[in-house]
């Protein structure tokens, strides 16, 4: 078989394109795409603070409820030796000088929420928090000091604090 010098082996490839669409149809297809994904972002970001918003509501109503979470099995203070703890607000606790933060669930202790503070050290806790806390155990979140003493030596009216 023989070729022909002027036959060509394969079809030209169409001329290029022009880069920038002149009749202004592109315009809308790019701003679409640079504005849907933004848009996407967006909504993910105010979802994720709803989200935010409504676990920290259902702490704080949980926070709101004096009676402990778990119920005392013993090895903690007694439900008697709690009511003995001093029980304040968390302006009271504020004004103390100690600080706000509840070490248990590591929020803030408001102004109006009901707290407990611990006797010797004197730390603050939320009422919930410290007493779901005692109940299990004898010794301050923050510092470890033992509690189970500070009752044996007092007798029954008067504060251990």
């Amino acid at each position: 078989m023989r070729l022909d010098v002027h036959t060509p082996l394969l079809a030209p490839s169409p001329p290029p394109t022009a880069a920038v669409d002149t009749d202004g149809k592109m315009v809308p297809v790019v701003f679409m795409a640079l504005l849907l994904p933004c848009v996407g972002v967006c909504f993910l970001f105010f979802l994720y603070l709803f989200l935010l918003w409504c676990s920290t509501r259902r702490r704080m109503n949980r926070l709101r409820s004096s009676e402990p979470v778990k119920s005392v099995t013993g090895k903690g203070l007694s439900k008697s030796e709690l009511e003995k703890l001093p029980k304040l607000t968390g302006e009271e606790l504020a004004v103390v000088g100690r600080t706000t933060e509840c070490a248990v669930c590591l929020e803030e202790i408001e102004s109006g929420q009901p707290a407990r503070l611990v006797p010797g050290c004197n730390h603050g806790f939320h009422r919930l928090c410290a007493d779901t806390w005692l109940s299990d155990h004898t010794v301050c979140p923050v510092c470890r000091a033992e509690l189970a003493h500070k009752f044996s030596q007092c007798s029954e009216d008067h504060s251990p604090c």
